[in-house]
Parts: C-alpha cells; structure tokens; sequence
C-alpha cells in the first residue's frame, strides 16, 4: 500500500488511547476543548463509516481515571484495553487488537503525543504499517513537547493529519447520501464550520446541501 492512496472505510483502522481525565490534565500544548472535540470527530466518523476502531488505557482504575464516556458511548461493545506500559505496543492485548483489524492503514490520537501516542507509533512503523498521527486530536505537556515528538514521528515515517481531514478523506463526496446526515452532525456538534451548515440551513431551508439539487 501507498501513502498516496486515500484513507478509506476499508483501507482504515483507528487506534484512540489514554483520553482519560489525569492525562487531560497534563495537555497544556492545545485548547483542552478543541483536543475534546477533535477525538469526538475521530471517533464519530469511525463510527459513522464503520472503521475498526482500537481503544486504550493507561492505569484506569488506579491512577488515570476512565476513558471518555463521550467516546466509549458510541462503542458500548467494545472492549478497552487498559495497561501499565506507557507504550500500548509492550501490551499483548493491544497487539492483538491491532492485528484483528485486519488493517496496514492506521489512524493514531492520544495524549500524550510524546509517549503514549509516539511509542507505538514508532513500533507499529517498524512492523510495517503505516501510521497517520490526527495532530490536532493528540496533545503533550507544552508546545515544544508536541511539536517535537510530531517531527520525530513525521522523520520516521508517520504522516500528520487533522480529524475533520480524516472525515472528509472517508466521505469525499458530499453525494453519498448515505453518510451526508451523519457527518452534517459531526460538523454541527464539533466544528467551527457547523455555524455555517446552521446559516445555511436557515437561509436556504433544511433542504440545502453541498451535495446541490440530487440530494434534495
């Protein structure tokens, strides 16, 4: 596979560790809020497009607090793999995981970007697969911290993207109707661009859509 190739709800996997209350604590290289709704887009558009998704924790009952429920909500049956390993891949569990996906393609977010996301980045680079970072969805300890730890990962190979990128890389054309809805939500609840589907909605009525007259 290429990294040219586009990400697609079948060429995809998505990997979201450690959103869990101490290490949100620790995020001073982004708004706490944006880093919040950007996972919410990650996560609801893998659910949307139906994308293997992989969750994680670190120290959940002992230290770190529970995973977001804004985030395990949408996938009540999964199972979260908690850890010890600040490195998910040092985990027999999350190995696992990611090999059931049946995935080469992954998306990684986490927090912090400088360990527990650039760690088994790292490591799942090595076993051949190929790692895109949602930079906006991860955050570290300062600006530097984050900023560093993503040319590290860009160095050995990983490709940065954004969440609402990743999105719009599975929709691609606002004519699939059968995903049009679902991310119309997204965007409403979890991006500045919902302000305008709201104006658009109420200027040209609830039937306007990027998609023009076909979706109507």
């Amino acid at each position: 596979m290429s990294k040219l190739d586009m990400l697609t709800p079948d060429n995809s996997a998505i990997v979201l560790i450690d959103y869990q209350p101490a290490m949100y604590q620790g995020v001073q290289s982004h708004d706490r809020l944006g880093v919040f709704n950007n996972v919410q887009i990650l996560a609801k558009a893998a659910k949307l497009f139906k994308i293997p998704t992989v969750l994680s924790t670190v120290a959940k009952d002992s230290f770190s607090g529970p995973f977001m429920p804004e985030v395990i909500d949408l996938f009540p049956n999964h199972d979260v793999i908690d850890r010890t390993s600040m490195n998910s891949w040092l985990n027999a569990n999350f190995r696992k995981a990611v090999a059931a996906t049946g995935r080469k393609k992954f998306v990684l977010g986490g927090l912090w970007t400088e360990a527990c996301v650039m760690f088994p980045a790292l490591d799942m680079l090595k076993e051949g697969y190929e790692v895109y970072v949602a930079a906006d969805a991860c955050g570290d300890l300062s600006v530097e911290a984050h900023n560093r730890s993503m040319d590290r990962l860009v160095q050995a190979g990983a490709v940065p993207i954004t969440s609402c990128q990743y999105a719009f890389e599975l929709q691609q054309d606002w004519a699939r109707t059968e995903t049009y809805d679902g991310m119309m939500e997204i965007l409403k609840a979890h991006s500045p661009y919902g302000i305008q589907i709201r104006f658009s909605k109420w200027a040209l009525g609830e039937h306007a859509s990027e998609a023009g007259t076909q979706a109507a």
